[in-house]
């Protein structure tokens, strides 16, 4: 009888590396590739470009796979319990890093029935964080990038965005990461902001800036970054004119829009009462999502509901009936919004929405309520976090302090610390030399 070998592999990008494991595992006997799921890549490292059925696809037809099985963790335990293998074949790259402890983990439920783990030798030259670097550098389409939005929210315990207004600071949210316990973590998404939209125009944040206006910014942050946009739509105006704004945008490759239920002349919710803003009836915003649904072409775009009524003190009870409503409509999402610090509001209406019977994807926005960790928000029910406008608030305050400083000393010697140097500036844009 064949012995069992067991390979466990993203295989997003499949390259000589890849290969070259598969054929050392067929000397051993049948190949059973143990094929990470979205979930389980995600989990350490960036959304896999292929979904896993793609991946699954072209994993079957590579000569000497016997078996193609998923793997929901980085963790082999599971699947080795299931299977029992004679042999785990992975490369020699493992030794280190994220998957050091995976590695240990998978000698010692081999040691249960006498498995052994084989390992191969790297194959030098080929990298699949550079492959998907150059890809990047490509860039994407309009169907890809929307698509992704979807994607994540499947995969991640919670999505984590990142407001962007221009070009540059798409950019940061395209390429920003950190290291942290081997796991490198980045922003999965950006926000265009109609706040920071405004602001950085220097026009006051009322729609005064008009949707032809605002795709000039988005333009520019289409043209240099990969990952999914979330579009700030405002009230997204009378329905009639909202069918037009989610057919450009799903043409564009945008991700979703979020609508906000208010009425009349915009104002930024986080006055919240201080200032005169108007909750519109449900039957009528239910019409404007039901609208922009049918104006949909494709299955992947989506219009997020954002539920204004904790923002003017209508109530929990207020908030939750919406949201059954804006569901019904069609609504793909959920924003529930909040100027209260404590975060009591938000963690009330998640509790009582783990009760509906039909549920969508729900979005929170901590701009008040700072303090609460992601993970506090995805184990309560939400499954995408905002940053909604970070980067244009912190970029003010540092621009100031370098103009005062060189007023203050007629030179711009001492701003120097508080600058990029000429050549970091003229090194950040691919292109540039």
């Amino acid at each position: 009888m064949a012995k069992k070998v067991y390979v466990g592999m993203s295989a997003d990008l499949i390259h000589p590396g890849h290969l070259n494991i598969i054929n050392e595992a067929r000397k051993l006997g049948e190949v059973i590739v143990g094929l990470l799921t979205d979930k389980a890549i995600a989990s350490y490292k960036r959304l896999p470009t292929l979904k896993y059925e793609q991946r699954k696809m072209i994993i079957q037809n590579i000569k000497g796979v016997t078996q193609v099985v998923p793997q929901d963790e980085l963790d082999y335990t599971a699947n080795l319990l299931k299977y029992k293998p004679d042999f785990v074949v992975h490369g020699d790259d493992w030794k280190d890093g994220v998957q050091k402890e995976t590695r240990q983990k998978v000698i010692d439920t081999l040691k249960q029935w006498g498995g052994k783990l084989h390992e191969v030798p790297y194959t030098k030259g080929i990298s699949s964080t550079k492959l998907n670097q150059s890809l990047k550098e490509i860039g994407t389409t309009p169907e890809i990038r929307m698509e992704k939005l979807r994607r994540l929210i499947e995969a991640k315990p919670i999505v984590r965005v990142l407001e962007a207004h221009n070009g540059l600071t798409g950019l940061i949210v395209e390429n920003i990461s950190v290291e942290q316990n081997g796991v490198k973590k980045e922003f999965d998404a950006m926000w265009l902001s109609s706040l920071t939209d405004s602001t950085a125009k220097g026009k006051p944040d009322i729609e005064a800036v008009d949707v032809t206006s605002r795709l000039h910014a988005l333009n520019d942050i289409l043209e240099v970054t990969t990952k999914p946009i979330i579009y700030d739509g405002d009230t997204g105006g009378i329905p009639e004119h909202f069918v037009f704004t989610v057919r450009t945008l799903e043409r564009l490759g945008v991700s979703a829009i979020i609508i906000e239920d208010k009425t009349g002349l915009k104002k930024n919710s986080l006055f919240g009462t201080e200032v005169a803003q108007t909750q519109d009836s449900i039957e009528n915003f239910s019409h404007k999502i039901r609208m922009g649904k049918r104006a949909q072409v494709t299955d992947s775009f989506m219009i997020i509901a954002r539920i204004e009524s904790l923002i003017l003190k209508k109530g929990l009870e207020d908030a939750l009936i919406r949201a059954k409503a804006y569901i019904e409509a069609g609504a793909d999402g959920i924003m529930i919004h909040s100027k209260e610090k404590d975060g009591k509001e938000i963690f009330d209406f998640l509790a009582e929405y783990k009760k509906f019977d039909k549920k969508v994807p729900v979005v929170v926005v901590p701009s008040s309520y700072n303090h609460v960790y992601e993970k506090e928000l995805a184990d309560a029910g939400a499954n995408i976090v905002i940053y909604a406008n970070h980067l244009l608030r912190s970029a003010y305050p540092a621009m100031v302090d370098t103009a005062k400083s060189i007023l203050t000393y007629e030179r711009s010697y001492e701003a120097n610390d508080k600058c990029m140097s000429i050549k970091e500036i003229l090194n950040l844009i691919p292109g540039t030399k």
